[in-house]
């Protein structure tokens, strides 16, 4: 029998505070499901891991070994495994592959599921507003991994310009540096490389930049313009003499996208790179496992001669209801830095790097600069604090009776999905799309 707080935390109803842990299910053990059950762990007292859905055994059994889960009727092979039985958690985090999100929502949800949702919500636009119409109608709780708003930067950026440290926002610029070997791991060899098996590459990379330009704004976007393509890791860009792979290619040590040198820097030194590497081993990091996955797998392929077509380049341009005016740039060809933002105010200018924010002003002619004391933008890191604080916001929500504190729930979500998916129509079209 549920008490009554159980019976209305069902229901969405977060008004009262949970004397108990909340129990979590992970849909997906991988990088971004792991982080989370790992930031559960921090907090034994209000969250509790107890089950897993992944397909890779040796990935689950570890996994399910380092959650206490000893119980391998709460392993599974197949997330839709849950959707046949009553519900066995509080919340369920869905970090499955992209396109397996609107029937994992929607399932999950009509169970009596709160939902953590790893971006993009889904991977076209009528699924997004399925998912938002299914937690409407049960009355989720739900939060899309929006981690750029909860960061300790974007909080003070967004204090300071309330505060009126600039005035009224004017225009923004903001750059977001995926990372030459970033963008070669991930939209190149990886996973995200194709748009039939996946998605475009705004959705998949940059759905936080954009959702994270309209939070600092506040205002619905009123036009979208977009212009971008795939220039360079194509097969008529190949170096002459370049081979299928890496391993046993003759040019392989002059180029810079040489998988044996960023995976093989990876194990060996530590760092972002191993996060790569620990990706393309399934998390066996010896050279043993490196070598196979280099000879056999698809990061070992030449950046060149791969399946790839997502753009590796892109421009968006906003303009917001009022007036104000955003431009977002994505590229590929940068090394692996924080994003770069320009805030023109009609008083100042605020730069941000996503740690460091420098305020002029232009009546004194100074400039105050704010160290907000985190750095390390790349998932490898955290987001910059983003996810911890994402991930404790959204456990204070509704453990704490707090749901104020979820600020990336389902109406902000879709709304900046949706001027994502309204930025790629432009850029297969060529047109301006009006709101």
């Amino acid at each position: 029998m549920y008490s009554a707080a159980d019976t209305a935390f069902i229901s969405g109803d977060l008004s009262a505070p949970m004397d108990r842990p909340l129990t979590f299910v992970i849909l997906g053990a991988g990088a971004r499901g792991s982080a989370y059950a790992d930031l559960a762990g921090k907090r034994p007292g209000q969250a509790r891991v107890i089950a897993v859905a992944e397909p890779r055994d040796r990935v689950r059994a570890a996994f399910a070994a380092k959650h206490g889960i000893i119980d391998q009727g709460l392993c599974f092979t197949d997330w839709r495994e849950l959707l046949g039985r009553p519900r066995l958690a509080d919340v369920a985090v869905i970090a499955v592959h992209d396109a397996d999100h609107v029937e994992a929502a929607i399932g999950l949800a009509a169970l009596g599921y709160q939902l953590l949702l790893e971006k993009p919500m889904a991977t076209t636009e009528s699924d997004c507003v399925a998912i938002a119409e299914a937690a409407r109608r049960y009355g989720t709780a739900f939060a899309v991994a929006h981690v750029m708003r909860y960061t300790p930067y974007t909080v003070a950026v967004k204090q300071l310009l309330r505060e009126g440290a600039i005035g009224d926002i004017v225009s923004i610029q903001h750059l977001e540096p995926i990372g030459y070997y970033h963008f070669a791991h991930s939209f190149v060899r990886g996973n995200w490389r194709s748009q039939d098996e996946t998605t475009f590459l705004l959705l998949a990379k940059s759905c936080h930049d954009i959702d994270w330009i309209n939070d600092i704004v506040g205002l619905p976007v009123r036009r979208v313009s977009s212009f971008g393509s795939l220039s360079h890791f194509r097969p008529d860009q190949a170096p002459a003499g370049a081979t299928a792979r890496c391993i046993d290619c003759p040019i392989e040590r002059d180029c810079a996208y040489s998988a044996k040198r960023i995976y093989r820097d990876g194990l060996r030194r530590g760092g972002t790179k191993q996060y790569f590497t620990q990706i393309a081993t399934a998390g066996d990091l010896t050279e043993q496992a490196l070598d196979v996955a280099l000879a056999e797998g698809p990061y070992g392929r030449c950046v060149y001669h791969c399946d790839n077509d997502v753009v590796d380049h892109q421009v968006v341009n906003l303009e917001y209801e009022g007036g104000v005016t955003a431009s977002f740039t994505l590229t590929a060809f940068t090394p692996i830095e924080n994003r770069h933002t320009k805030i023109f105010g009609t008083r100042g200018q605020l730069t941000g790097d996503g740690r460091h924010i420098r305020i002029y002003d232009f009546r004194t002619e100074r400039t105050t600069v704010i160290d907000t004391s985190l750095d390390g933008s790349s998932a490898a890191e955290g987001h910059a604090g983003g996810d911890e604080a994402m991930f404790n916001d959204y456990l204070d929500a509704l453990h704490g009776s707090r749901g104020e504190l979820i600020v990336s729930g389902i109406e902000a979500s879709l709304a900046s999905h949706r001027v994502v998916f309204a930025a790629e129509r432009s850029r297969i079209a060529g047109n301006v799309v009006e709101f």
